[in-house]
């Protein structure tokens, strides 16, 4: 794309630069519009359990038996054919930093995992980013053997508590993809998001098929540039709190939890995924220049943004439904807003965004969506609340 500027609003973006492609402009017309009628509400919630402060649900490919909750203070449990086991599957409070953004923050099994019994937990202590991998239990594969943990990367954090990132997911190509915060404070002070030599604010995709440790990936856009670090698969992000993959299509979600004003969800589709792409952050926030226009070089725009009013203030990221029993929600994505718990859902590339607020609506505080191995979506709410979402009766 040509170099242009841009004016702080998306319809300055559109008259200001003639050089937009067909898609970028098709997604940025999504991103300004309204939510629309969808008809009939395709199903509500049901109440899966309560737990202490759950951040994310998923489960082992293939294992249609269990889900996995994680407990941000540090425990993993186990829930087996709708019975929520009293031990927990992996307890490690005490030994990370609980509070605030800071916590256990998501959990990826292995693509293997029924032969390899090898998980990766994402964690903060003592201000760094961890990446640790263990192993479920020979003898117990609800229990994880806790004296099989390694490091497999450690990313320093220093000076403020918030923008951690958060979530690990194995990709469609079986490596290992981290969304990392940007370092926190406002306005990205140390100006990682731009920074190619840092790894916060970043996308990472590493191959963790050897026995320890990483490697890096052939195909990783600075897998062989010393202006970047080689474990960087995308750039320019905030907050990536939570991120997905279409489990039919191998699309690339993004959700970037934004500054003060406006909240993103980047498209990456596949086979490319954004590979090497700037998110724009520090530069944007959103299709909005960031402080204050006009500014160059704004990077990849989301496809779909909106700001924070009606009570708005942080975006949780979901995952495109591809589950069975509500065949009307195939194809879309679904996010809610934390603070007010508005859902809301779009189907890429060329669908409006649809305002499920009132046939989804759990109240606020969604912290994360699950996603179990049946393709089956759950929302999570930080105060405690699981649901699953079930067809109408």
């Amino acid at each position: 794309m040509g170099s242009c500027t841009w004016s702080s609003t998306a319809e300055g973006c559109i008259g200001s630069c003639r050089r937009l492609s067909v898609a970028l402009l098709l997604g940025l017309l999504v991103a300004c519009s309204d939510p629309v009628d969808n008809g009939p509400p395709p199903g509500g919630l049901e109440l899966v359990g309560n737990f202490s402060n759950p951040v994310y649900l998923t489960a082992p490919p293939g294992d249609s038996a269990r889900i996995f909750i994680v407990e941000q203070e540090g425990r993993i449990l186990v829930r087996h054919n709708d019975t929520t086991l009293a031990r927990p599957f992996l307890d490690i409070r005490g030994r990370i930093t609980f509070g605030g953004e800071q916590g256990l923050l998501s959990l990826a099994f292995d693509p293997q995992f029924a032969t390899t019994r090898r998980f990766y937990v994402y964690f903060v202590r003592s201000g760094d980013l961890r990446i640790v991998r263990y192993s479920a239990a020979a003898s117990d594969p609800d229990s994880a053997d806790e004296a099989s943990a390694d490091t497999v990367l450690k990313v320093a954090h220093p000076g403020q508590d918030n923008h951690n990132g958060g979530q690990l997911q194995f990709g469609p190509d079986g490596k290992l993809w981290i969304g990392t915060g940007d370092g926190g404070g406002g306005g990205d002070p140390d100006g990682n998001g731009q920074d190619k030599h840092a790894l916060l604010g970043k996308l990472l995709r590493l191959d963790v098929s050897g026995a320890s440790g990483y490697t890096i990936p052939a195909d990783n856009p600075f897998a062989s540039d010393t202006s970047a670090r080689p474990e960087i698969w995308a750039y320019g992000l905030r907050n990536p709190w939570r991120f997905s993959f279409d489990r039919q299509t191998g699309d690339l979600y993004i959700a970037d939890v934004g500054q003060g004003a406006w909240e993103e969800v980047n498209v990456a589709p596949a086979p490319q995924r954004g590979q090497g792409a700037n998110y724009g952050w520090n530069t944007m926030e959103g299709t909005h220049c960031y402080p204050s226009g006009p500014c160059t070089n704004p990077g990849q725009l989301p496809f779909v943004e909106y700001p924070h009013s009606g009570g708005a203030c942080s975006i949780s990221g979901g995952y495109v439904y591809r589950g069975s029993a509500i065949p009307s929600l195939a194809g879309h994505y679904l996010y809610a807003d934390f603070c007010n718990g508005n859902v809301w859902s779009f189907a890429y590339p060329n669908a409006g965004v649809v305002d499920r607020s009132a046939e989804l609506r759990p109240g606020d505080g969604v912290s994360a969506f699950g996603e179990d191995a049946r393709g089956e979506l759950y929302i999570l709410q930080l105060g405690g609340s699981v649901y699953k979402i079930v067809p109408n009766p």
